[in-house]
């Protein structure tokens, strides 16, 4: 390289330094887009790699995506105790895989069998039914059909969101970090974002517009009208449990294990002990590993 094309250089980065110390702004919006590009990238990257792990699974195998292992329980979420219950209660071979929690619709659990990918657990579960011939409810007269919808949807749309108000808001997540094993970033969001955006979402459906006493009194009248409705029952269907008993039991074991401090266990122990009962049933019935996997969270 000649003297002249090395002194070109030179002025050349000279005035390109220069240019760049008077746009601070600019070099750094430059440097997080540049980021946020290659994160991307390397994100679709191992997507890819972790789909072509989960199509040699093996056919008709479900793969299914949920949140980590809790410490006392197998999970700490409500819809992934229900989706894995009626997996169990089904006897449907499946994995668990914790990698990628979040699913195609921005919440989880989902699953992926075959190489589709499944959201929402009452549609997965709907799906599972037709594909295996697994739909409980469907053997159910009519009349129990339409209770155990209704009860499903009082548990899955009312019961969560006064839930929610416990965990997010009024605790702060504070139970959820102790009875879950996150990440550092997980743990992060749980204390910084999602009591945020839970208090949000709640006020806009409507339920985080009530006092604490009012929600507390709503979730006393949904586990009453289960609790009547169980009775002296072994499920709530009758002798042989059926999807709306996965769903009861997801719920029942979040508030017997995971929400201590609550008023939820103690209403639940003390006011309608065969929700308890039935919880014990369900859990001795489709979970002997119970303390296996909720142990998985602690070993180091």
């Amino acid at each position: 390289m000649n003297t002249v094309t090395v002194e070109a250089l030179r002025a050349w980065s000279c005035d390109g330094l220069k240019w760049l110390s008077k746009r601070p702004g600019q070099v750094i919006s430059a440097v997080a887009v540049a980021v946020l590009v290659t994160a991307r990238i390397r994100l679709a990257s191992v997507r890819r790699e972790r789909r072509k792990r989960w199509a040699k699974i093996g056919k008709d195998i479900v793969v299914l995506h949920g949140f980590p292992r809790g410490r006392y329980t197998p999970n700490a979420s409500p819809f992934v105790m229900k989706l894995e219950t009626y997996l169990r209660l089904a006897k449907i071979t499946y994995v668990f895989d914790d990698t990628e929690p979040i699913g195609p619709k921005g919440q989880g659990p989902w699953i992926t069998l075959n190489g589709e990918e499944i959201a929402d657990s009452q549609l997965i579960i709907e799906a599972l039914g037709r594909k295996f011939d697994k739909n409980f409810t469907s053997r159910l007269p009519k009349e129990q059909q339409a209770i155990a919808l209704a009860m499903n949807l009082m548990m899955t749309e009312h019961i969560t969101w006064g839930l929610r108000i416990w965990r997010y808001v009024i605790d702060k997540g504070e139970q959820l970090r102790k009875c879950s094993r996150y990440d550092l970033v997980s743990e992060l969001a749980v204390y910084l974002w999602f009591p945020r955006i839970a208090k949000k979402r709640a006020w806009a459906q409507g339920i985080g517009r009530h006092s604490e006493k009012e929600v507390e009194e709503m979730l006393r009248q949904d586990f009453a009208a289960l609790s009547d409705y169980l009775g002296d029952k072994p499920f709530l269907m009758g002798d042989n449990p059926c999807e709306v008993d996965c769903t009861l039991f997801g719920y029942t074991s979040q508030v017997l294990w995971n929400y201590n401090g609550s008023p939820y266990g103690k209403m639940v122990k003390e006011d309608y002990p065969n929700l308890e009962a039935h919880h014990t049933r369900m859990k001795t019935l489709l979970y002997p590993d119970w303390d296996e996997l909720s142990s998985l969270a602690v070993k180091e």
